[in-house]
């Protein structure tokens, strides 16, 4: 992988029975198969993008402005934020 890393979004809330993550869609867009990474106070690791869904319903992309849910390998807190990479 390049060194590159785009801020793209940031938690705004964390399912931790289901390990799912919501993202706040900041700038450009998160599809599956992106590779993201997660850095916060005590959080920082990468994983790819396997599954998404926008109000309960399966997506394949989100766009700026866009709250998305993703599964999340590893425990996220608020606020966390989300680079592309």
């Amino acid at each position: 992988m390049s060194g590159s890393e785009e801020r793209i979004g940031k938690i705004v809330n964390y399912f931790s029975r289901i390990s799912v993550a919501a993202i706040q869609i900041e700038r450009d867009s998160l599809s599956i198969g992106d590779h993201i990474r997660i850095k916060g106070a005590t959080t920082d690791f990468t994983q790819e993008i396997e599954s998404m869904e926008i109000d309960r319903a399966p997506v394949n992309s989100a766009s700026k402005g866009q709250d998305v849910g993703i599964k999340v390998k590893s425990r996220v807190r608020l606020n966390d934020i989300v680079y592309k990479l």
